[in-house]
């Protein structure tokens, strides 16, 4: 018997359209009958551009379409709440991009409200679902490091590096901008999942490009962090060091060092202008020289996109999609989206006193 479509409408234009409507016009259970947009007629353009039947200039709209089982949200994080909360009170699944919402407590609301309602609420968390990160997953799991000494991160990139980048949502901390929700997101996520949770964390935030153009040209401050730098002390006791920054010009990419007793393993990508495309792996046993791993053939991806984002989103579709199935929610949930975002609000009260602070148990 042919398996049911899910029938998916998507918020937001900008990442939805360049990620989400080609991976679910590319996955072979999702078929997108929807699309928002504030104006109407620019809804109606990307709707005939992409070959999508209806727009709408509302979400209240969009959410009241029988057509409509499952919503992608791609909005700035300011938004997330109201639209979350939105999708799940009119009974339709949810898929959330990074960071979840502009606090803990937002995104608490939103995973509770998925969880009363028996909804299946995922985060978009694509590194979890890269084949190299798999790999190092397969290895960590395996025990190739030992027992764990050290994780060293570093994310460092150019992409907001001129000043003459106009200033927006992102340049202001109220709404969810800055490296630290638009990166760290991800990063306390892949933490959690590769090494575990964390006790305590220390964080400091810096904004090396103050002031930034807005669309007349005139310069508007800019308080959203663009640079931080985390210390984190593991439940395990391992300390973990992050340094992020997205003004960095001829940045290194992204590079996950983990260093155990018995070997060390190194994940990283060079690459500046696709954040997926570019994971490598190496690895040392003994003291060895550091040398290439390779990735099974059983992990690659089926499909490869000129975008990188394409591909491990269409993995968290088959996820999300499974989920739905059997109705129930797994990892990467909307809560693993609530301890990702509880980590933020730590980090920036950690900023503000100066000093470390205690990491509560994440939910049960």
């Amino acid at each position: 018997m042919a398996e049911t479509p899910l029938r998916v409408a998507v918020v937001g234009t900008g990442f939805g359209q360049k990620v989400h409507i080609p991976g679910l016009q590319a996955h072979h259970r999702t078929e997108v009958v929807a699309v928002y947009h504030r104006d109407l007629a620019r809804a109606r353009a990307i709707a005939a551009a992409h070959g999508i039947a209806l727009a709408c200039d509302s979400v209240e709209s969009l959410v009241a379409l029988p057509e409509v089982d499952a919503v992608t949200v791609a909005t700035p994080p300011f938004l997330h709440y109201a639209q979350a909360k939105t999708v799940l009170e009119a009974g339709k699944h949810l898929l959330l991009e990074k960071p979840t919402a502009l606090s803990g407590a937002e995104a608490e609301a939103i995973a509770q409200l998925a969880s009363d309602r028996g909804l299946i609420a995922t985060m978009d968390f694509e590194f979890r679902f890269v084949p190299a990160w798999q790999r190092l997953a397969e290895l960590l799991a395996g025990g190739y490091v030992g027992n764990l000494r050290f994780v060293n991160i570093t994310w460092t990139v150019p992409g907001r590096a001129d000043p003459s980048r106009p200033w927006n949502w992102y340049s202001q901390r109220d709404q969810g901008g800055g490296a630290l929700g638009a990166f760290a997101s991800h990063s306390f996520d892949y933490i959690t999942w590769l090494f575990g949770p964390i006790r305590r964390l220390c964080a400091r935030l810096s904004t090396a490009i103050p002031q930034r153009p807005d669309t007349a040209g005139k310069l508007q401050s800019v308080d959203a962090d663009d640079t931080c730098s985390l210390m984190l002390d593991l439940a395990s006791g391992v300390p973990c060091q992050v340094a992020i920054s997205s003004v960095t010009y001829a940045g290194r990419g992204h590079w996950v060092e983990v260093y155990g007793d018995g070997g060390t393993l190194v994940l990283g990508s060079d690459n500046l202008t696709d954040y997926v495309h570019g994971f490598r792996l190496w690895g040392s046993q003994g003291g060895a020289a550091l040398e290439a791993l390779q990735v099974p053939d059983r992990l690659q991806f089926p499909t490869t996109y000129g975008d990188g984002r394409i591909a491990p989103f269409v993995r968290v579709l088959n996820h999300w999609v499974s989920d739905i199935d059997r109705g129930q929610a797994t990892a990467p949930s909307i809560w693993d989206g609530v301890r990702s975002q509880q980590l933020m609000d730590l980090a920036h009260q950690s900023h503000r006193q100066n000093t470390w602070v205690e990491v509560p148990p994440a939910r049960p």
